[in-house]
């Protein structure tokens, strides 16, 4: 849900609404999902990206091929062996709608993925994997979803790119410094 709602807009949705354009526009099933949950004949393929690639990111993924995406790529703790039967499994599984599954690292995975799920645990490995350096070589159209923890996702970093338009939006269930969060936290200062 965060994913889409990230990506659609919400609150330009909103105001679409409110001003009385709603009906003057051309509706199609994946009108609003933004660019990165739809597929056009200009853009065949979508890659979801998956950091932490645990049962809740392979439930993710078997949710997500509704909307388009037709690769995924996943970073995952780097000194656990490849679980090449498992992605095989998942890929036949999840066929046609899959094209392809595999493992990357962070800076292709931040590179290639049109939405970002963040759901690695946290601790110190894991603090600040998503920092200004991994936000700068993601799609501009890109959107970045944590339910992992607040401390993967550098949140100064995330609301400049936000700010300053490096990616498209962010879903947020989880941010860093909660449950103490003040209201001039930089994150909450940002509509996307």
């Amino acid at each position: 849900m965060l994913a889409l709602m990230a990506g659609r807009n919400v609150n330009e949705t909103m105001a679409i609404a409110r001003e009385g354009r709603w009906p003057k526009f051309t509706w199609s099933p994946f009108a609003l999902c933004g660019p990165q949950f739809s597929t056009t004949p200009q853009y065949p393929t979508r890659t979801i990206g998956f950091i932490g690639f645990g049962r809740i990111s392979q439930a993710t993924l078997s949710r997500a091929l509704a909307f388009g995406v037709t690769d995924c790529i996943y970073y995952s703790n780097p000194s656990s062996p490849p679980k090449l039967e498992r992605d095989v499994a998942l890929i036949k599984r999840h066929q046609p709608q899959l094209r392809s599954l595999r493992a990357v690292d962070l800076d292709a995975l931040a590179a290639e993925s049109d939405v970002v799920f963040v759901l690695a645990p946290g601790g110190e490995k894991t603090k600040h994997l998503v920092n200004e350096d991994f936000l700068k070589k993601m799609k501009k159209h890109a959107v970045l979803v944590n339910t992992g923890r607040g401390t993967v996702v550098d949140s100064d970093a995330l609301a400049k790119a936000l700010r300053e338009q490096w990616i498209w939006g962010a879903g947020l269930d989880v941010v860093e410094g909660e449950p103490n969060l003040y209201e001039d936290h930089p994150l909450l200062k940002e509509p996307r």
